[in-house]
């Protein structure tokens, strides 16, 4: 089965990255691609549409899609659990979206052990680092982490003193840092605190190559999709990061 895919956002660096990924593919089609100026009436036809935008874009591109019997991937920044909440509730019965925060196997593998080591330590910080150009801090995946851990744990690890400045934006208990630099693609570490000892578990991009294999699998999981999934985590066969 060829799937026909929409892009929107097609000619930002994730966008293009995705026509190149549906070139390469022998089971993906490209059906529109899609920018600032396009027409949304352009996705009509397609089988998924993977949308890579910014949020208030996105959010007007996943309702098209929805009412148009199309479901869709997006791997947009800014979707607030709030948004997400919004979203479920208007999916139409059969269809389906997935939320991906990050695209990257390795960065979901990293949160993934994160929420391991979290029940064993009570002291976390979480230091992230992407390009200049990302708009949004912290970043999804940073508080996608830090929600992970603090719920596995079943309780936020020790909070940092009120009285210590600069320890960045508290998620769900754990400092969050977040740096933006040329250079940089995106670097996350996660780091534990224990008596005598600390454990790092890092995670670094230095392509958005790295984004392949995710991007493929959420589109061709797509196509049978349901309701709402955020994350590859249950794709790849480890279970929601949470």
């Amino acid at each position: 089965m060829t799937i026909s895919v929409a892009v929107a956002g097609a000619s930002g660096r994730m966008g293009t990255l995705i026509q190149q990924i549906i070139a390469n593919s022998e089971n993906l089609k490209l059906h529109a691609a899609l920018t600032s100026t396009s027409s949304p009436e352009e996705m009509l036809g397609a089988d998924v549409l993977i949308d890579v935008t910014r949020i208030e874009a996105s959010e007007k591109n996943v309702a098209f899609a929805l009412e148009h019997g199309i479901n869709a991937v997006v791997g947009t920044s800014g979707w607030s659990q709030e948004r997400l909440t919004g979203l479920e509730q208007r999916i139409p019965e059969g269809r389906g979206v997935i939320v991906v925060p990050n695209f990257s196997v390795g960065s979901v593998l990293g949160t993934h052990l994160a929420t391991i080591a979290g029940k064993f330590y009570d002291s976390i910080e979480i230091l992230e680092a992407h390009h200049d150009k990302k708009v949004d801090s912290p970043s999804g995946t940073a508080v996608r982490t830090a929600e992970a851990i603090s719920a596995a744990r079943g309780s936020e690890p020790v909070p940092p003193n009120a009285d210590q400045r600069s320890r960045g934006e508290v998620v769900a208990g754990i400092p969050v840092h977040a740096l933006r630099l040329r250079g940089v693609v995106a670097d996350q570490q996660v780091i534990f605190g224990g008596t005598g000892e600390t454990l790092t578990i890092r995670h670094e991009t230095f392509s958005n190559t790295a984004y392949t294999q995710g991007i493929q699998l959420a589109l061709e999981a797509a196509t049978t999709a349901t309701g709402l999934t955020v994350g590859i985590d249950g794709l790849l066969g480890i279970g929601a990061a949470a």
